[in-house]
């Protein structure tokens, strides 16, 4: 699976951001998918992840309900919306792809490129 992962860009502390994570290569609707973030010095930490059909989701503690993932299978694309964003949401974006949902980032067998949000106060 090839994932490309769009969307960052800078904005305000209360804004709003939509990442998306294009894949090709394999059947996407196999895959759960999860985006992480890696902060300056600091290490990749779990964001959000999606079971293959959506009926399942997972937040980290830190975004949950001000951030939403979905998919659109038909469209071959994840979802990450972002909402009442605060500095500390400041991070590279990386969306990734296993065949069973996880939290784990070495779970994950493929990964995108990144895509960098970044939160100014």
């Amino acid at each position: 699976v090839q994932l490309q992962a769009s969307g960052g860009g800078l904005v305000q502390a209360g804004g709003s951001l939509r990442l998306s994570c294009a894949a090709s290569g394999h059947t996407f609707s196999s895959y759960a998918m999860g985006w992480f973030r890696q902060a300056p010095g600091k290490e990749r930490e779990f964001v959000a992840a999606i079971s293959w059909s959506g009926g399942t989701t997972y937040y980290a503690d830190s975004v949950k309900g001000r951030f939403t993932i979905s998919r659109d299978n038909a469209e071959n694309t994840v979802y990450l919306q972002m909402n009442s964003l605060k500095p500390e949401d400041t991070a590279v974006y990386y969306c990734a792809a296993r065949p069973f949902i996880a939290t784990i980032q070495y779970d994950y067998d493929y990964w995108g490129q990144g895509t960098q949000v970044t939160v100014s106060s």
